[in-house]
């Protein structure tokens, strides 16, 4: 198993940046595809974006495309998503995952483990 633990959020204006963190620990962190997931108020969980397990691929939602990155530090247990450019569209709760499956799209993969999320607000 893997334990997720995200930080980074909170308040910002339109057109700000924030930087989630996401702290992994248990089994190899490098053994896993890492995504981030979002839950906007009174809609279902999306998808935000992926990175594959050795940082060479990474898949966007076309909502965030050009303004959100992910990046990892497998040295270190952790992923990124660099958020830019903010709108109050944005406004979730951001979910960290892991997915022990390598291959495919990265969007469709089965995210087994989930951190409890970080509220980000964006402000108009």
């Amino acid at each position: 198993q893997v334990q997720l633990v995200e930080s980074g959020g909170g308040l910002v204006q339109a057109g700000g940046s924030l930087r989630l963190s996401c702290a992994a620990s248990g089994r190899t962190f490098s053994s896993y595809t890492m995504g981030w997931f979002r839950r906007a108020p009174g809609k279902e969980r999306e998808f935000v974006a992926a990175i594959s397990w050795s940082g060479g691929r990474t898949y966007y939602a076309d909502s965030v495309k050009g303004r959100f990155t992910i990046s990892r530090d497998n040295a270190n247990d952790t992923v990124f998503l660099q958020m830019n450019t903010l709108e109050p569209e944005d406004t979730a709760v951001y979910y960290c995952a892991a997915s022990p499956e390598l291959l495919g799209n990265l969007a469709r993969l089965n995210y087994d483990y989930w951190g409890q999320g970080t509220q980000v607000t964006v402000s108009s």
